[in-house]
């Protein structure tokens, strides 16, 4: 298995409210694991050969990791915050790198052209210059000021706005969102991707939400969300080379790529290579 340092990290492998005491197989990194709840309502997640793997339950999801974890399951102070809905939006399966997924998800190019009418629409296609980094502290990736027109940003949305953006990156198939909150100026939405490494071209994305919205129905939520992927998913499995491309040379980037650059850069300095391609082929 090329895990690199990608096996000492967290991954999502499930739905805390779904787990029962049979079990669910499941596979992480190419290794069958099984998930279960314990009679005293733990989270279990055991390896084919009844290792006991770390767990965590966070963000109404199961965390596992099949590795050492050398640092804490990062942290969502928004999950703590009271009045937000959290909203578990299922999990769907992409045949792509799990590495390519969190990309596509840093990316506000594509907007107006995969998610047309709703969060993007033709003539509002360029992308305004925005900042990137990679903050040393917390060892992440982060890009702020990021400003797109969008017909219909959320569910709750009532027409076009410009939403701002912040992107952060805090795990290397993990990707947080904060956005306007059409109902709520001064506050964000959180949108996440929680993607678990089937294979190195298979994954399951794990999209969770904490919004203040009480009035969408939580169907609506749901839907909405997993609509909005499933355009993504379609672009997702077909993109070539299968694997996410280290190598700068590879592929010429433009300057709406900013957030996607620092990110192979990241994973590249870190030896996260679990989806990765490293030389041209």
């Amino acid at each position: 298995m090329k895990a690199g340092a990608m096996i000492d990290e967290w991954y999502p492998v499930g739905l805390f409210s779904q787990l029962t005491e049979a079990g669910t197989k499941t596979v992480l990194m190419g290794e069958p694991i099984e998930v279960a709840r314990t009679p005293d309502g733990d989270a279990r997640v055991t390896s084919s050969d009844r290792r006991s793997l770390p767990v965590r339950v966070r963000y109404g999801h199961v965390w596992a990791s099949l590795g050492n974890p050398r640092k804490e399951l990062f942290a969502i102070p928004e999950a703590d915050q009271p009045g937000r809905r959290f909203v578990d939006v299922g999990v769907v399966r992409v045949r792509c790198s799990p590495l390519r997924a969190v990309e596509n998800f840093l990316d506000i190019a594509h907007f107006p052209f995969v998610h047309t009418d709703i969060l993007g629409a033709e003539p509002h296609t360029e992308v305004e210059n925005y900042k990137v980094e990679i903050r040393e502290d917390e060892d992440e990736v982060w890009a702020t000021q990021v400003k797109f027109y969008q017909p219909q940003a959320a569910k709750s949305a009532t027409g076009g706005i410009t939403t701002e953006y912040m992107y952060r990156v805090p795990a290397p198939t993990c990707s947080v969102l904060y956005k306007t909150c059409p109902p709520r100026p001064g506050e964000w939405d959180v949108i996440t991707l929680f993607v678990q490494p089937l294979a190195e071209d298979l994954c399951d994305v794990w999209p969770w939400m904490a919004l203040f919205d009480d009035e969408t129905p939580m169907t609506d939520l749901i839907h909405f969300q997993q609509m909005i992927f499933l355009q993504d998913r379609s672009i997702l499995e077909n993109q070539i080379p299968a694997l996410l491309p280290l190598d700068p040379g590879m592929e010429i980037p433009t300057r709406a790529d900013l957030t996607s650059v620092a990110y192979r850069r990241w994973l590249k300095r870190h030896n996260y290579t679990y989806g990765a391609q490293l030389v041209a082929q």
